[in-house]
């Protein structure tokens, strides 16, 4: 091996990459992705040793966790799309206009509450795709509705997509790398055990953090979206009582079921218990404001914060009449949280969708048809099932599990929602076509970006004694930051996400990183990798292409630049004080944990 330096230069190399290429030359991941993933795949041959079939063995396990990954998106997106084509979401947003034209409550109910529904459901950028036309057509400014629908969602990340960037982005990698498996095993859990006591911790720093971001986004957009000659932070002051009554309102049942139900479910049970309670009180006359709060006449308006499209030319789809209850428009996804629930509590159901065989009414039953021993390594069948293990003879591994993932049950209640509110067929052609042409990007993304993570992850496999890029990595930075290394966790994972534009891909990434690090540092790996997860999620504020599709759905294409250097706020915000968290966590509250 090289000077430890130029080691860690050379294990660096394909993250510079992606840097430079996304960050500086401003290139889409659909073109950088790829150059990454061949950065990753010299330095492995060439400086790491990596026969070939251990280099396309971990890229065909990443293949297979993005083909995993794309399925949640797809069933999440098949599922938005249809309740936007049905109007149910024209239904949600009227409830919520309804309540209060104040701005700042408005802000509260749809930037904040939908938004973080629409994150826990969907993910992967739907909530300010959505989220922001729908203030414009409000009145909002296209600038204030793209950073208010950005910021207001961004509790709700580390748990996107029903638990995506834990299940799959903590999980996965934590069972993949062998040395992480180990030590975790060692503990007496299974790396699924893990993710989710990561998910416990990561909504424990988001509780003490994040209660304040429903006062944090209401600020933002009452002292920037203000006349100049009146700007200040006093309006937003004038509705705290709301706010935090809001922030704890979503924090709390999110943080108990992050700890007591599952890593899937925080988001959405946040913002659903959370909506309900806030909603009920404002319906009941308590947390009002007094006087109203609107922007500045649109005359006023400064060029910038227009876009291309009008907020009148989206206001007539929230105003539009439907005949759609406000309960029968939340219905496919309370369907959604009941069969997630069954699927998972629900004895034997979670072992039989894991493709284990179990008892039921005295016979055998599997979801799994059998194994067969090929030339390329072991291949499990089954239905909806696919698994590869000793992948090209190597020890590599991986599958599918189209079962028991949140893709399949979101496709289920995206079929329920068709009968739910009577859809046309055209209605539900143009939903699912919809949803289809959105995977073109993604997936080059995913599968290049996954693959090239799993080259770095496994670089080290092929040979005992060799250490990872990412345990390289991992062990440098350690020594660099020493003992207050946890204060720079979440600043770590916030880059991550800002770089790939992902948190799951941050968490697939950075995670095994931030495990070797604490390791290499003797400190709580849980409390470190939930850092990670928090960071992963607030770096969706400044990642460019989450800001470029915000912008675009209300014509503001070129604007990024005010977005991210306005998005800069809260990102310090909370990346600051997670890392005095953790650092507080590991050393004096919970120095035990594993």
């Amino acid at each position: 091996m090289l000077a430890d330096a130029v080691a860690v230069v050379l294990a660096a190399t394909p993250l510079i990459v992606v840097g430079v290429l996304l960050v500086g030359l401003l290139w889409p991941a659909t073109r950088a992705m790829p150059i990454a993933w061949v950065s990753a795949v010299l330095v492995g041959f060439f400086v790491w040793g990596m026969p070939p079939s251990w280099i396309i063995a971990a890229t065909i396990e990443g293949l297979l966790t993005a083909v995993q990954i794309l399925f949640i998106v797809f069933g999440a997106l098949v599922l938005l799309y249809t309740m936007l084509r049905a109007g149910a979401f024209d239904v949600l947003n009227s409830g919520f206009a309804t309540i209060s034209e104040d701005r700042r409550v408005q802000i509260v109910l749809v930037a904040f509450f939908l938004s973080t529904f629409i994150e826990g459901a969907a993910g992967f950028g739907a909530p300010a795709a959505v989220v922001a036309p729908l203030l414009l057509g409000l009145g909002f400014p296209a600038l204030a509705a793209v950073v208010a629908a950005l910021i207001g969602h961004i509790i709700a990340v580390t748990y996107g997509a029903v638990g995506t960037p834990i299940m799959v982005g903590i999980r996965e990698p934590m069972a993949g790398v062998s040395r992480i498996r180990t030590a975790i095993e060692a503990e007496g859990m299974t790396a699924t055990e893990f993710a989710i006591n990561v998910a416990a911790w990561a909504a424990t720093y988001h509780l003490l953090v994040g209660f304040i971001m429903p006062l944090f986004v209401v600020g933002m957009i009452v002292y920037f979206f203000d006349d100049p000659a009146d700007r200040s932070i006093a309006p937003a002051l004038e509705v705290w009582p709301l706010c935090l009554f809001a922030g704890f309102a979503f924090a709390i049942p999110y943080w108990l079921s992050a700890w007591y139900i599952s890593a899937e479910f925080p988001a959405l049970i946040g913002s659903m218990v959370g909506a309900a309670i806030v909603i009920s009180a404002l319906r009941a006359g308590y947390f009002l404001p007094e006087d109203e709060w609107t922007f500045p006449e649109q005359s006023e308006w400064p060029d910038h914060w227009l876009g291309s499209i009008e907020p009148s030319d989206v206001s007539p789809m929230v105003d539009a009449a439907h005949d759609i209850s406000i309960l029968r428009a939340w219905s496919p996804y309370l369907l959604l949280v009941v069969l997630l629930l069954i699927t998972r509590v629900v004895e034997p159901l979670p072992a039989l969708l894991q493709g284990e065989s179990i008892t039921l009414l005295g016979t055998q039953v599997s979801l799994t048809l059998g194994t067969f021993a090929t030339r390329i390594g072991e291949i499990t069948v089954g239905v909806f099932l696919f698994e590869w293990t000793n992948i090209l003879g190597t020890t590599l591994g991986n599958g599918i599990n189209l079962t028991y993932v949140p893709g399949m049950w979101l496709l289920v209640s995206a079929v329920a929602a068709i009968a739910i509110f009577g859809m046309s067929r055209q209605q539900v052609s143009e939903a699912w076509l919809g949803a289809t042409s959105k995977l073109a990007s993604p997936l080059i993304a995913l599968v290049f970006v996954l693959a090239m993570a799993h080259v770095m992850l496994q670089s080290g496999s092929h040979a005992s004694g060799t250490e990872s890029m990412i345990v390289v990595l991992g062990t440098a930075t350690a020594n660099v930051f020493g003992p207050v290394y946890p204060m720079v966790a979440a600043l770590i994972g916030a880059l991550g996400a800002a770089l790939v534009g992902s948190n799951t891909v941050s968490n697939i990434t950075f995670g095994p990183f931030q495990f070797i690090a604490a390791e290499r540092l003797g400190i709580s790996r849980e409390l470190v990798v939930g850092a990670q997860a928090v960071g992963g999620a607030i770096g969706n504020l400044v990642a460019i292409h989450n800001v470029v599709a915000a912008l675009a759905t209300v014509g503001l294409v070129g604007k990024e630049g005010r977005v991210i250097r306005l998005n800069l706020i809260p990102l310090v915000y909370y990346t600051a004080f997670v890392g005095l968290l953790t650092l507080i966590f590991v050393y004096v509250l919970f120095p035990d944990v594993f």
